[in-house]
């Protein structure tokens, strides 16, 4: 049976979130009733330092549970969310961790974002019968490891969703990918992209940054000395849109086809990157677009705005938000009595097959295996007037990196 994707979309209109409209929030037992009971510790870390703040993700786990709390919690309990900060530092990250793990005695790690934290902790997850329940992957640790599943896709499907979409909506023949030069970011995703291109008989091709001193120019000048007909930007939101600036200087916007991955799907990119750029910059996004409507994607903005009004609204923010619920939802059908038995908890969301929400393009699913990626099918959209207009409606990627996932699908018959 072949995965089910759905064309249902993300989000109230970004208007409400601007406080022209606030519906109702919808989280964990309804009761209206704030929990009174022992607390069930949880942890988050995120990376917020150069080269960008990903803590959207953990802001809206964080905003979730406050709902959560706020009625009934689970089973009378409120879930204590303690996060942590890795600032991009490999020895603080694997800080972090043993402090929520070893000291703070968390039962599961959730909504994660991070280059570093990752890579660093994968080993450590697993040797703690821990499963950490990510928002904001981009190393390949955090999708080839059995103790760590997340609801973004991170850059690998991403970039590799924007190059298929890029080939067969926009004819590219000759596509390079801009990355970083971190060998479990910037080689894997975009050496995942030409080895896409490679197996339709096409050409791609890498530049990536040196991440502690990017030169932007010198990339897209090697960039276009490349001979491509695209520039497939895989980059953090502010370094890509300076690279965006960089290329506009040099009037390269008509010269090529543009796409990204999905970090540029932020609802602050198209002024920032201004009405040069309209109709020209294709975006990957790696859960569904704001301006469709469904059940979650309305209460992800409704919870944010009471609970987190401040915090951003982008793909970090629903993936946290995402994560958030469905690990709530996994409490909430466990036996009361282990709610505070981690090597249970962790039993139980491995234990997920086929959580559905019209956040995801198809089913949320763990398992019992050696990597985890579950979202690999997504939407694109073009900056357009301001904002994002959708081109392309849920669709699934076709890459060999995905050969193993799929037969994970097709042994829990998710295919």
């Amino acid at each position: 049976m072949k995965t089910k994707l759905t064309a249902i979309g993300l989000g109230l209109a970004m208007s409400a979130t601007a406080g022209i409209a606030q519906a109702a929030t919808s989280c964990g037992m309804n009761s209206g009733e704030a929990a009174t009971g022992k607390p069930i510790l949880v942890g988050g870390i995120h990376g917020n330092a150069a080269p960008g703040d990903f803590s959207a993700s953990t802001q809206a786990a964080a905003a979730y549970f406050k709902c959560v709390n706020a009625n009934g919690g689970i089973n009378g309990r409120p879930i204590e969310y303690l996060v942590e900060n890795d600032q991009w530092n490999p020895e603080l990250a694997a800080q972090a961790a043993a402090k929520l793990i070893d000291d703070k005695k968390v039962v599961a790690i959730v909504g994660n974002g991070s280059f570093v934290e990752m890579a660093v902790n994968a080993n450590f997850y697993k040797d703690n019968d821990i499963m950490a329940m990510a928002s904001g992957c981009a190393v390949s640790e955090c999708f080839e490891s059995p103790s760590i599943v997340s609801t973004n896709q991170g850059p690998l499907a991403s970039t590799v969703g924007a190059a298929q979409y890029m080939v067969e909506d926009q004819g590219s023949k000759n596509i390079s990918c801009i990355g970083l030069a971190i060998p479990n970011v910037g080689p894997w995703s975009c050496g995942a992209m030409e080895d896409y291109m490679t197996s339709k008989g096409l050409t791609g091709s890498s530049v990536l940054l040196n991440p502690a001193s990017p030169d932007v120019n010198s990339g897209l000048l090697e960039s276009v000395a490349s001979g491509a007909d695209t520039i497939l930007v895989n980059l953090p939101a502010g370094l890509a849109i300076a690279f965006m600036k960089a290329a506009e200087e040099q009037g390269f916007g008509d010269a090529y086809k543009w796409a990204s991955s999905t970090p540029l799907y932020d609802r602050t990119v198209p002024a920032a990157l201004g009405s040069y750029w309209d109709g020209k910059m294709f975006i990957n996004v790696e859960l569904t677009p704001w301006d469709k409507g469904g059940p979650d994607a309305s209460n992800w903005l409704a919870v944010l705005d009471q609970y987190a009004p401040d915090a951003p609204r982008d793909t970090f923010s629903q993936s946290g938000f995402l994560s958030a619920n469905f690990f709530v939802k996994t409490l909430l059908a466990m036996d009361p009595a282990k709610l505070d038995d981690r090597s249970a908890i962790s039993a139980a969301i491995r234990g997920i097959v086929g959580y559905t929400s019209d956040l995801m393009c198809g089913p949320y699913y763990v398992g019992e295996a050696d990597r985890h990626m579950p979202n690999h099918a997504g939407t694109v959209v073009v900056v357009k007037n301001g904002g994002f207009e959708t081109v392309r409606d849920c669709y699934e990627y076709d890459s060999p990196y995905f050969a193993p996932i799929f037969a994970n699908e097709a042994a829990l018959k998710l295919r």
